[in-house]
């Protein structure tokens, strides 16, 4: 079950954030959290992060935006399809998300998906 593994510093993290922000950060931890039953999640330097055998991606909220960010992102060039994966550093990327229109969540799960299989491979 998703609630299991849900972290209760996350949600006090969520629940403090302006509402627009708010809504946003909780539609894609749910998206992430739903994408595999895999991923654990935990509260590591002031944001909600998400890993199975190593990091795999994290929230990170601005005043206008949250990013969806992925650790090992650089690796998922090829299969981010349609989505934009900006940055760059050596290996973090991350998609910036506006409005809650820009959130898509096959998309997202198919990247996120992509992202853990990057760790079942070490």
């Amino acid at each position: 079950m998703v609630e299991d593994r849900m972290s209760k510093d996350v949600e006090l993290f969520i629940n403090d954030l302006p509402e627009d922000i708010q809504q946003m950060t909780a539609a894609l931890r749910k998206i992430i959290l739903s994408s595999s039953p895999k991923l654990k999640e935990e509260f590591k330097w002031s944001m909600p992060n998400y890993s199975f055998n190593g990091l795999v991606c994290y929230l990170q909220t601005a005043k206008q935006h949250v990013n969806l960010g992925f650790h090992k992102g650089s690796n998922l060039q090829e299969k981010a399809g349609n989505l934009s994966l900006q940055g760059s550093g050596k290996t973090m990327r991350h998609i910036r998300i506006e409005k809650m229109e820009d959130i898509q969540p096959e998309a997202f799960t198919s990247l996120i998906k992509a992202a853990v299989s990057l760790n079942e491979e070490e």
